[in-house]
């Protein structure tokens, strides 16, 4: 019997071919000198992994593994290869564990996905956003739809049988008519996973600077609403269940990786600015690639941005708002088990207000978000911050 704890590992590839208008995300274009480097400090850190005193292959069992970036299909074969064996080396990792590489369009040629298939990758994440190419110019993508086209295909062909599309609402100068069409030709590609976000324009991106907190470009609240619905309604007729707020599945295909972090497990992040959560212990490692790379080829411990210790109410609020956003919600006996506390004491308030006005349903050990609640999530679970 394996007594392991389960175990989720993020790989943080920050480079792009060229920055997307909207993203926020720790990234950036670099020349293959600084790639080679990168990666030989990602696995000088895999080699030392933080936290020494804790023997990863003997307590942990690898189920997930996560590139993301950035553009981690921007790397070749070998190199994603050569990380793959380093983490083999240093943690358990199974023959069943779910391993994905996100990837992008434009940059993912059939000898690299065979060649991340070969190195162990069973799963991609294809960033395709839009089917319609003058949203993808709009939002700064490298590709048009032929190409996404052409990069599904070549997964298939080369033996991928789970993939996800990415997909994006509420994108400056799209019509409910587009982002139709768009989800359309999607399920008529049969992925086995979708994600669906809607655009929240950050600050510090091109697109602040060009459309603000609220542009005129930008579809308004009741079209934006209608792409939400619209995007449960025809996903769940095509045999697609939602099972997180953003995210819909074939029965058997939900994203496991992303599952763990709705559901308290344990992680590791590796590269520069990935978080980890290791026994309600946060850290980050720093967002500096100098600092990284620095500490890394000398063997030092990688600078953080973060690090701390989680106190019991702040993992009893991580617990309540990342557990509520999995549609099945959250159990009763499950928090009790975690936290030695009655769940019905600690958040009684909120429970009863939020039940009272039918955001949350309570179903003996199981509390879970209404249709109503999960329309206004953000809300609803901000009443669970002790």
């Amino acid at each position: 019997m394996n007594d392991k704890k389960k175990l989720g590992i993020y790989v943080h590839i920050p480079f792009c071919i060229r920055k997307c208008l909207y993203c926020d995300f720790l990234s950036d274009t670099a020349d293959t000198s600084v790639r080679k480097q990168y990666i030989e400090a990602l696995i000088n850190e895999i080699d030392s992994c933080p936290l020494k005193d804790i023997d990863y292959k003997s307590q942990y069992s690898v189920d997930t593994i996560f590139f993301g970036g950035g553009t981690p299909s921007v790397l070749e074969a070998d190199q994603i290869d050569e990380i793959m064996k380093a983490l083999a080396f240093r943690f358990d990792i199974s023959n069943t564990s779910e391993i994905t590489i996100e990837c992008n369009p434009g940059t993912a040629t059939k000898k690299k996905l065979e060649g991340y298939k070969k190195a162990g990758i069973n799963r991609i994440s294809i960033g395709l956003q839009s089917a319609n190419d003058e949203e993808l110019k709009t939002l700064g993508r490298i590709h048009d739809y032929a190409q996404f086209i052409e990069t599904f295909e070549i997964a298939r062909l080369v033996g991928f049988d789970n993939i996800n599309i990415d997909l994006m609402s509420a994108i400056p100068g799209q019509s409910l008519d587009s982002y139709k069409d768009t989800l359309l030709k999607v399920i008529s590609l049969k992925p086995e996973h979708i994600s669906s976000y809607s655009l929240i324009i950050e600050e510090g991106t091109p697109f602040y600077d060009m459309y603000g907190d609220n542009g005129p470009d930008e579809p308004d609240e009741d079209t934006e609403r209608e792409m939400y619905y619209m995007t449960e309604r025809l996903l769940n007729e095509a045999g697609y269940h939602r099972y997180e707020i953003s995210n819909y599945s074939l029965d058997g295909y939900e994203c496991r990786h992303n599952s763990s972090y709705w559901t308290g497990t344990d992680y590791i992040g590796l590269g520069i600015g990935a978080a980890s959560l290791i026994d309600g212990v946060r850290y980050s490692n720093t967002s500096d690639m100098y600092s990284y790379m620095k500490a890394s080829s000398k063997a030092l411990e990688i600078p953080t941005d973060e690090y701390r210790c989680l106190s019991v109410n702040e993992r009893m609020e991580e617990f309540m708002f990342l557990g509520l956003r999995m549609i099945r919600g959250i159990f009763a006996s499950k928090f009790k088990e975690r936290f030695g506390r009655d769940i019905y004491e600690v958040y009684a308030r909120p429970l009863e207000k939020l039940s009272k006005d039918g955001l949350i349903m309570i179903n003996g050990d199981n509390i879970r978000l209404t249709s109503q609640g999960i329309d206004v999530s953000n809300m609803a679970l901000a009443n669970f911050l002790l």
